[in-house]
Formats: C-alpha cells, structure tokens, sequence
C-alpha cells in the first residue's frame, strides 16, 4: 500500500517527469531533424523502426496531460524541452513556434498550481550538431550554453527548478561505448570525450543560468547498485568500476571538481588534452541534485582474451523479480543512493528522486488498467525514501516515471512505464490503477474529507 502524503514532510515535493522527444510529437511545429531521428531510420537500432515523429501528440493534448498532473494531486512536473525544437539546426535563429510552446507549457502548469521543472536536454541531439560530431566535438559545450540562454530569456522567469542535462551517463557511455542509443558508437575515444564533453556542456550551461538571474539550478545522474556477481576479488573489482564509470564519475565532476582514479585509468588517454583545466567550471555550486534509480546490476569480469580490453566487465542474470525492462527489482538501491550521496558527495544539498518507475505489462480491461505490479514497486521505493529521511538524508521531493506511456527509445513503443495507458493509435489516455492510487495517497487532508 502508497504511503501517504502526511507520512512525508510537509513542504516534500511529489511530481511525476516526461522528456519531449518521448512524448510531444517530434514531427510537429517546426522542430529540427535528430539524432533519434536518424538511429532510428537506421534497420535494427529501434524496435520497429519507431520514432518519436507522432509519439503521445503532447504538443496538441498539453492542456489535458496538465490536467492529469494536478487531478493526480502532484506538486511538480519535471518536463524537458527540444533543442531541436527550440534551435531546428542547434545553432543560429531560435523556431518561434518553438518557443510558443513552453511558454503556454508554462503558463498552464502555473495556471494548474504546479510546479515547473525543466530539464534542459533529453538526448534529442540536433542532427546538423550531431554531423559536426556532437558530444564528441568541445565546441558543443559553448552551442549548449547558447541554446540555455535562448530558452531561459523566453521562459525562466517562470520556472521553478532548471537542470541542464538528464542522465549523462546515457548520453555518454550508453551511446557512445555500449551503442544502445543515439548516435549508436562504440568507439572508447569517443566515449572518453563525451563524458568530458557532457560535463563541460554542463558547466557551462550552469554559468549561464547564472548569469541570466536562475536561483534553483541542480543536475540529474542516474545510479544503478553494482553487486559483484561472486564473492571473488575479480569480481568485487569489476563491481567497482562499474560503479566508477556509471555511479561516480559525474556526481564527483559536478560536486567534487574530479573523476574518479579508477576509472581515469582506462579513459585518461583518451581524454582531450587539458581537460583537467576544465574541472573548476564544471564543478560549478549546486543548488540540488537528482537522482534517477530503478535498478541493480551483476557485474563480473569479461570472459575472453587476457588482458581483455578496459573495461572487460560483464553483466550477469540475478536472482530478483524482473520488470518488464528485465530489470531486477531492488528498492534498497535507492536508499543506498541517497544516503551515499548525502553522506560522501554532496553533504547538506537537497537531494530529490528525479526519476524512479516501472514498466510493466500492461493491459487494458474494461476500460481499466490493473497494474498492481507498479503500485508494489512505487511503494517498496517511496519507503526507501522515508527511511532515508528519518535518518536525516534531505531528501525534498520525489518524482515518479512516467506520467504517460511514451516512446521508449531503442524499444519504441514496447515498454510501458506510464501511470497514464496511451493508446497508440487513437492517442486516448486512461489513467491505470497506480495512478489513481498515487491520486488518493496524495490528497490534502481536505479532499479526502470531501464527499
């Protein structure tokens, strides 16, 4: 059963997020080609060959989706806007269409009584950046900060909390070492660089917030708990690279001005040079810092030649019940993180559950969705927070993924993750059971006297 909001602390946020490329509908309102545009024209990236052309039409149904947010009873909406959108070739003359759209995005959270939360980029990278080499090129550090600028001049005198860049592992690492997303390299330079380069983009993007008035400026990692596959030295060795290279390279560049020595080993020669003196702007000060968490991982070391390339890890099957990601449910993960990060990265900083969620299975009956699997999986989570709080972790707020069922990048629109069934043909949302239990553990004392 959800906890209730009264089981929190009286000013704790609860929100849910969404990213655009997922959700608005790419294909509309003059927005620029991307780099998910292009994996996925490419045969075998994407499940389907889908793309977010159409995706959940967001950009035309905003004032209902916003209407959803605030009739669940949610503080926030953590949204992210387009660059392409915003920028149709990354540079040069803002769309104006673009634009007119989060600002009446904006408008109509403020005028539903919610909270605006923006993430700057959501990995839909401007094609016409992405031929100049994208986040392997240093030069996009300062295209970012420009596109900040142009965005936050038309709406930043509204929003209520800012992040640059979502997930950077993912736009890093995932997608430029392992190929799973956008621009599907794997190439150990190029992932060396966009690690840099992300953390680069996001200084920058933090000095220029800054300087254009922005008072609650944070950054949003994902984390994912390493076990070691065994108890064998090899593979608590392996665990903790892992660790190094998903968990704690970023929130050390941002919080601590470093990266972390293991890690540095297999990637400082590949870095570009002096990029130890870009580590003071990247580690720029914070106001808050995100979390995204759903799951763990089985690390072990990589069968093959010896010595087998760095990072030569492996992930091996766990015993956990699975999502339908086949991700292994593990909650203690989360408040792991949250203590950890408290405790050795970024003591004192208000800390929130940016991203946090399941896809399931999920089918609709009768008009309804039964997804009691994510209202289990929503509060084994939400409790991990409170005991995190007790033990006196900031913890302020806490956002579940996702609002609607939405494009799921390489799986196209397989996987489901949202409180919101989205029929993929005739676009109809139909809030599940998760949803309208998150709606009655979050009424005010008021509502639910209401009759």
């Amino acid at each position: 059963m959800l906890p209730s909001r009264s089981d929190f602390p009286k000013d704790f946020l609860f929100g849910v997020a969404t990213s655009a490329y997922q959700i608005e509908g790419h294909a509309q309102g003059g927005a620029g080609r991307t780099h998910w545009d292009d994996f996925a024209a490419t045969p075998g990236n994407v499940a389907g060959a889908e793309d977010g052309a159409r995706a959940c039409d967001h950009l035309n149904r905003w004032p209902q989706d916003l209407d959803l947010i605030r009739d669940g009873g949610f503080d926030a909406y953590r949204f992210s806007a387009s660059w392409a959108r915003v920028q149709p070739e990354g540079r040069g003359p803002a769309n104006r269409q673009g634009l007119d759209f989060y600002d009446r995005l904006v408008d109509g959270m403020l005028e539903r009584g919610l909270k605006p939360a923006l993430t700057l980029y959501h990995w839909e990278l401007p094609s016409p950046l992405a031929d100049l080499g994208g986040w392997r090129n240093r030069d996009i550090a300062g295209w970012f900060a420009d596109y900040t600028e142009i965005l936050m001049a038309r709406i930043g005198d509204r929003i209520w909390s800012v992040a640059p860049i979502n997930e950077p592992w993912c736009v890093a690492w995932l997608s430029h070492f392992m190929g799973h997303h956008a621009p599907g390299l794997r190439d150990i330079r190029a992932a060396a660089r966009a690690m840099h380069h992300v953390c680069l983009a996001h200084g920058q993007a933090v000095a220029a917030l800054r300087a254009g008035g922005a008072r609650n400026v944070g950054a949003v990692c994902n984390f994912e708990y390493a076990h070691p596959a065994d108890d064998s030295p090899a593979a608590h060795a392996a665990a903790r690279l892992y660790d190094g290279i998903y968990n704690r390279w970023f929130v050390e560049a941002f919080c601590q001005g470093r990266y972390p020595d293991d890690v540095l080993e297999g990637l400082a020669p590949h870095l570009p040079a002096g990029w130890q003196d870009d580590m003071a702007g990247i580690a720029a000060p914070l106001d808050w810092l995100g979390l995204n968490y759903y799951t763990c991982k089985r690390i072990a070391p990589a069968p093959g030649p010896d010595p087998a390339p760095w990072p030569a890890l492996a992930e091996t099957p766990g015993p956990l019940p699975e999502t339908a990601m086949g991700w292994e449910i593990f909650p203690k993960g989360l408040g792991h993180f949250l203590r950890r990060i408290a405790r050795d990265h970024a003591p004192g900083l208000p800390l929130y559950v940016t991203e946090n969620g399941m896809a399931a299975l999920d089918a609709q009956t009768g008009g309804a969705v039964e997804d009691n699997d994510r209202i289990t999986y929503l509060s084994a989570h939400l409790a991990e927070v409170r005991a995190a709080i007790a033990t006196g972790v900031p913890v302020r707020g806490y956002f579940c993924w996702s609002l609607l069922d939405n494009y799921e990048w390489a799986y196209g629109y397989d996987k489901r993750f949202g409180l919101v069934h989205v029929d993929f043909d005739s676009l109809q949302r139909t809030p599940k059971a998760s949803y309208h239990a998150l709606a009655h553990a979050l009424a005010r004392p008021s509502a639910q006297a209401a009759p």
